[in-house]
């Protein structure tokens, strides 16, 4: 049976990086939600229109379209051998239609791991970054400062921060992850499925404990 991972994390924690790893490294298809809605969207398919409608509008998109699409992308000839999953499910409701439509494909979730790291770390990792004017080059106070306070290394041009990279916008954001993912992390404990993965350590830390969850 083919191998069905759902990765978890906050803003901040990693997730897409490992994501990208863990596909290199495994051969499995990594899904991303967003990257298939700004596909869909960019293609004009059926289903790109239909979520561009609601996203025009103000709305969320609803679960039916969000779970079609995930649906079509696991018939790809890329997920025969199964698939990482980062961004959906996002709510029991989802992570209940997932496990129908993976029936379907005669597979399941096998291990769902949790990136986590405290708060105060994920808003040190995200506030912190510095973009510059001309190019979009990007800088870290702490972990890829500057040469020079406040210039850009290889234009020269002044570094900003973005509002959604100010302290403010980081904590809310990370927040309202915790909030609506809370539910979801339950779900999955009360499943067995649930593996928390300390996401302080260095990236190759991280990975290697990935590695070994799926192993097993």
């Amino acid at each position: 049976m083919a191998p069905y991972i759902v990765l978890l994390g906050p803003p901040g924690v990693g997730k897409g990086t490992q994501a990208n790893i863990l596909a290199d490294k495994t051969g499995l298809a990594h899904i991303s939600s967003g990257d298939l809605f700004r596909e869909n969207i960019k293609n004009a398919t059926d289903l790109g229109k239909l979520a561009k409608s609601f996203i025009d509008k103000g709305e969320l998109v609803p679960d039916d379209v969000t779970i079609a699409m995930i649906k079509e992308r696991l018939t790809h000839p890329d997920c025969k051998s199964g698939a990482i999953l980062d961004g959906f499910p996002r709510t029991p409701v989802q992570a209940g239609a997932l496990q129908k439509m993976l029936a379907e494909f005669k597979g399941d979730v096998d291990v769902v791991p949790f990136i986590t790291a405290a708060p105060e770390v994920l808003i040190e990792r995200l506030s912190g970054r510095w973009t510059c004017r001309a190019q979009g080059h990007i800088y870290h106070q702490k972990f890829n400062p500057p040469a020079v306070a406040g210039k850009c290394d290889v234009d020269g041009s002044e570094l900003y921060q973005r509002d959604d990279d100010k302290v403010e916008t980081v904590a809310r954001r990370i927040n309202v992850y915790i909030e609506q993912t809370m539910p979801l992390v339950e779900y999955y404990r009360l499943q067995k499925k649930l593996v928390e993965i300390d996401g302080t350590q260095p990236i190759e830390l991280v990975t290697d404990a990935l590695l070994s969850e799926i192993k097993k």
